[in-house]
């Protein structure tokens, strides 16, 4: 009512979920009660179990087979955590739920896509988390989806190095010569196609990820204009 629209909300469950697509000017609504009132533009940690519902329907929803996918929306993590519940983020919550022990994160757009290896931690503790079977199973599981989930049958991975300009020879930290490299290297010897570890100031630029990568569209490996 605020935005000026009308829609007609119909509340539904997974047991009698509509084989037809909604009506104009309507949603199916699996409704979940709220601890408190909701005021638009106002942060309130007293329906932050209420959001963890919402993340814990949809996904078990997922697994039971009542949905083909789900979409999140923004969550406060910080609000959630205030209302004496830890959260981190739903790709963690969502691990928790499905009781699976290394996820990955992928952003991915018309012919990018970037895994990340750590997700939501402090600056300080990233160097720390990267471990050489961390980026291993990172790396197993991105070639893998990338292969099964997008069609690309010989994936080419660009990994980013951690430090500024990959580290520079070991002279701006030793992670890419001492973790990242050699579990490339263990990894290239099963057939992957790894270039790196490069500096992520200069990965990000066309000239270098366009000629490395498939499009998702026209499978070339070259720059393509799709």
């Amino acid at each position: 009512m605020q935005l000026g629209v009308v829609v007609d909300l119909l509340t539904v469950t997974p047991d009698n979920w509509p084989d037809v697509p909604a009506p104009a000017n309507s949603l199916y609504v699996w409704d979940t009660p709220l601890n408190a009132k909701v005021v638009a533009g106002q942060l309130d940690k007293a329906n932050a179990a209420f959001v963890l519902e919402t993340l814990a329907r949809a996904g078990q929803g997922c697994m039971d087979g009542h949905f083909a996918g789900m979409i999140t929306a923004p969550v406060h993590k910080g609000v959630i955590n205030e209302s004496g519940i830890a959260f981190s983020g739903h790709t963690e919550f969502l691990a928790d739920l499905t009781h699976t022990a290394q996820v990955v994160m992928m952003l991915a757009t018309r012919g990018l896509r970037v895994a990340l290896v750590t997700t939501h931690l402090p600056l300080r503790e990233i160097a720390d988390a990267i471990t050489p079977e961390r980026l291993e199973r990172v790396t197993r599981i991105l070639h893998t989806d990338l292969q099964e989930k997008f069609g690309i049958a010989q994936p080419r991975i660009l990994v980013c190095g951690l430090n500024p300009h990959a580290g520079e020879g070991g002279h701006l930290g030793h992670e890419e010569i001492d973790i990242i490299e050699p579990t490339l290297e263990r990894l290239r010897g099963e057939g992957m196609d790894l270039r790196g570890p490069l500096p992520a100031d200069t990965l990000f630029t066309p000239n270098i990820w366009s000629t490395a990568t498939q499009c998702w569209r026209c499978t070339t490996t070259r720059a393509c204009l799709c």
